[in-house]
């Protein structure tokens, strides 16, 4: 017999510990509504059923029938199935188990019925307490004939009409068998046949379509008005209920007609937010991908035929390191409802035996094909991610190793992406740095032609980035008051997202070495008291430069005894380049300007060149110099001159300085000789326009403005400014700044200074401070002794080639 119990807490509508994939289509929000009952089944009130739920044990049965088998029902008695029934609803709920909704309906002749996960019905075969189940029920409640099955009260929640189902179709006989089944009057049986039962994820069903027995396995399961990005993993089949067909691999099942099968189950979720995702500053450019590469695949294949076109095939992601191309790609994979990723990390695919590493690139084609072969146009999407392509797709030719195997790997991979046998259901994503090593023919619209420059984020998406790494931190009350993060945004120019990220950590790096005890590591810790300050944040910029930021260092070293006021024309020509720094800040018409501090060597060119670029406070500051250079071939100097150039067009500011033009062109008086290969490459570099919205500031130093002038590279500059000695005036200024002679002795020193570069003369002042009078050159810095003015004289006459 039945016993009863009643139970207060609200019912679970999920399995736990399963992954589902989910799809999302919108659909007009269709109010669930049922027609009202004939109250003579009514065993309970509404407000009872409400109130709690009713268990009842049954004794499970086989079902009486094979064409009741057939129905996706579970028969009872019209006195069992009464006490689920709820009042003003043709239809009852119960659950079976702890996984399984059964529903009834009424009137039907003189019985009621129930669905297992769809139906119960009340049967003439069935005494009471007892509950008919087939072979298929049986196996997925793991009951067997004669066993006790718990039935508990449900009551259904809201909108529980459901808008798309996905089903998997096998048959029920395994075999050599090969069937072209029509999607559409599929679906029309399968609303009609279980119109009303309650379908859930991971639920099978047996039914019979134009004499063949087939199985259905519910893959997916998606609410009307579906607002979380998860959905609900059970519903309500309706006539209005969208469904779509699979065919598990190798099943010999072939769905056609499928029209009304959206491919909007491309997605795991109806919405992106990319700062979830972890991504942070990239919206523009994940809408180019989604516009190029995914819009066309949500649409119906039917659509997408009768438009004639075909489907992105290859996006290539390139830029700078550390700007987040990989975290895109690995991303997309996941938004994807397909396979699982693929991932190549560059020469993993290559092996040391002929032919294995064409092989290689075949066998990611393999799961492609199959599926295609399988189901046509309702493949799924297989994603294959080429990360660091360059090392593996070099240009055809390009390589001397005598083996050919790069050629044959772009050849495979040309082949197999838009070949004579071309796969439509694959998408190739490539990451590089190096987008000029890559061979042109992958680069075709029908290759990778979806071209997406992943740059250095701006200061919203730098604020973006940081708020992500942060968030943990907020949320947990570890993130100090005093941190400003659209402060920190601004002060970190030209940081890619991997270095802001190790910025956070550093940061924390210094909250966390608070908190330990180095006298005592066995101190306890007091986590609650972990603080990340905005002194912390300061501490982590200073530690964690960027890579594409100005080069303080070296620009530093260009000016070691610091800046003096040499005079009015140094200062003139100063003014002047500032305003030019100006100019490239606001103008809009002036995107690439160019300068040339020409004068005698030692003059402060150099020094000069540095201050404009460290005042300018642009985010990205290089200087290019033969010292960097020495060794290398003349291919490898233009290769590392036109990096920094390019380094330079992905910054909004930028400043390069060519030190010693003539250096870098390896020029030599006699002869004369010089770099012909180099210099046209600064020719080009030095008219080459940046990109839209990137402006650069190009300053130039020669002593040797004749020669430049015959090779045409002074022509080059916009602005040319003379950088001279200093005079006796301006060397007197010079020497009263550095307060190293007595004040009597100052005119008989910038007299027998005249006409000297600056930089000569720091010298002879270093040389005169050296020995033991007066204390020593340490004394004389520190103001506290002069240099004696013959020592002086006699120093200047005997380094004779002073005298210029």
């Amino acid at each position: 017999m039945i016993s009863e119990t009643k139970h207060t807490h609200t019912s679970s509508f999920r399995n736990t510990g399963e992954i589902r994939l989910t799809i999302f289509l919108l659909l007009p929000l269709v109010p669930f509504h049922f027609p009202r009952s004939d109250p003579i089944f009514l065993a309970y009130s509404r407000a009872d059923i409400m109130a709690g739920r009713y268990v009842a044990n049954l004794s499970v049965v086989s079902t009486p029938s094979q064409d009741l088998a057939l129905t996706n029902l579970a028969y009872c008695s019209v006195g069992d199935v009464r006490r689920f029934t709820i009042p003003g609803l043709n239809l009852a709920f119960a659950l079976v188990g702890e996984s399984f909704v059964l529903s009834l309906r009424y009137p039907f002749s003189r019985s009621v019925f129930v669905t297992y996960l769809s139906s119960k019905t009340g049967h003439d075969a069935i005494r009471d307490g007892q509950i008919a189940l087939n072979a298929i029920q049986r196996r997925q409640a793991k009951v067997s004939a004669g066993d006790s099955i718990s039935v508990t009260s449900f009551v259904p929640p809201e909108k529980f009409n459901l808008a798309v189902l996905t089903l998997e179709l096998e048959f029920v006989k395994k075999g050599n068998r090969n069937e072209d089944l029509d999607a559409v009057v599929l679906a029309q049986l399968i609303r009609k046949r279980f119109v009303d039962q309650v379908m859930t994820t991971g639920q099978r069903a047996s039914f019979e379509f134009q004499g063949t027995n087939y199985i259905f396995t519910v893959n997916q399961a998606l609410l009307e008005g579906q607002e979380s990005a998860t959905p609900l993993d059970r519903g309500l089949l309706t006539k209005e209920t969208y469904i779509i067909f699979e065919a598990t691999p190798n099943s010999g099942i072939k769905m056609v007609n499928q029209r009304e099968a959206a491919s909007s189950k491309l997605f795991k979720h109806k919405e992106f937010n990319l700062e979830k995702l972890g991504i942070g500053g990239l919206s523009s450019e994940f809408t180019d991908i989604f516009r190029r590469a995914f819009a066309s695949r949500v649409f119906p294949p039917h659509v997408v035929n009768r438009l004639g076109i075909k489907h992105v095939k290859g996006i290539l992601l390139y830029g700078p390191p550390g700007t987040g191309k990989t975290l895109m790609a690995r991303q997309i994979g996941k938004l994807l409802n397909g396979k699982d990723p693929k991932i190549v990390n560059g020469p993993e695919v290559l092996s040391k035996f002929v032919g294995e590493t064409e092989k290689n690139v075949r066998d990611l084609f393999a799961d492609a094909e199959t599926d295609q072969k399988t189901k046509g146009d309702q493949s799924e999407l297989h994603v294959i991610i080429f990360d660091e392509i360059d090392a593996i797709c070099k240009s055809r030719g390009s390589t001397r190793d005598g083996t050919g195997v790069h050629d044959s790997i772009v050849n495979q991979l040309l082949t197999k992406i838009d070949g004579v046998e071309s796969l439509n259901n694959v998408l190739l994503i490539g990451m590089t740095n190096r987008k000029d090593l890559l061979d042109e023919a992958l680069l075709r619209p029908g290759r990778l032609e979806v071209h997406i420059e992943i740059n250095l984020p701006d200061e919203n998406g730098r604020l973006q980035i940081l708020q992500i790494h942060t968030n943990k931190m907020k949320e947990n009350s570890f993130l100090a008051a005093d941190v400003s993060l659209p402060e920190l945004a601004a002060r970190t120019k030209n940081y890619s997202g991997a270095e802001l990220e190790g910025v956070v950590k550093s940061a924390v790096s210094y909250a966390l070495n608070r908190q330990i005890s180095m006298d005592d590591l066995t101190k306890q810790l007091d986590e609650e008291s972990i603080k990340v300050t905005m002194e912390d944040f300061l501490n982590a910029l200073h530690e964690i430069p960027p890579a594409f930021g100005a080069s303080t260092d070296d620009l530093e070293r260009c000016r070691l005894n610091g800046i003096v006021d040499c005079g009015e024309r140094h200062k003139r020509i100063y003014e002047r380049a500032m305003l030019l720094v100006e100019q490239v800040r606001v103008s809009k018409g002036s995107p690439l300007v160019t300068c040339l501090l020409e004068g005698p060597s030692g003059s402060g060119k150099s020094a000069m060149a540095a201050t404009i670029g460290i005042n300018s406070d642009f985010p990205y500051v290089k200087i290019i110099s033969a010292e960097t250079m020495i060794g290398l071939s003349e291919g490898s100097k233009c290769a590392q001159i036109v990096k920094v150039f390019e380094d330079a067009y992905r910054s909004q500011l930028s400043i390069i300085i060519l030190d010693d033009i003539e250096r870098l062109i390896e020029y030599v008086a006699i002869g004369p000789r010089f770099s012909n290969l180099i210099s046209q490459t600064l020719l080009v570099l030095l008219k080459r326009v940046p990109p839209k919205g990137k402006n650069l500031l190009v300053i130039g130093t020669t002593s040797e403005v004749g020669f430049l002038e015959s090779l045409g590279i002074c022509d080059a500059f916009a602005v040319t400014y003379h950088v001279p000695k200093l005079r006796q005036a301006d060397a007197r200024k010079v020497l009263e700044q550095l307060n190293v002679f007595a004040d009597h002795d100052i005119d008989a020193a910038a007299e027998a200074i005249d006409d000297l570069p600056i930089k000569k003369i720091y010298m002879l002042i270093e040389m005169a401070a050296q020995g033991s009078h007066a204390g020593g050159a340490e004394a004389i810095y520190a103001g506290e002794g002069k240099i004696n003015i013959n020592r002086f004289f006699d120093i200047l006459g005997d380094v004779v080639s002073l005298r210029v």
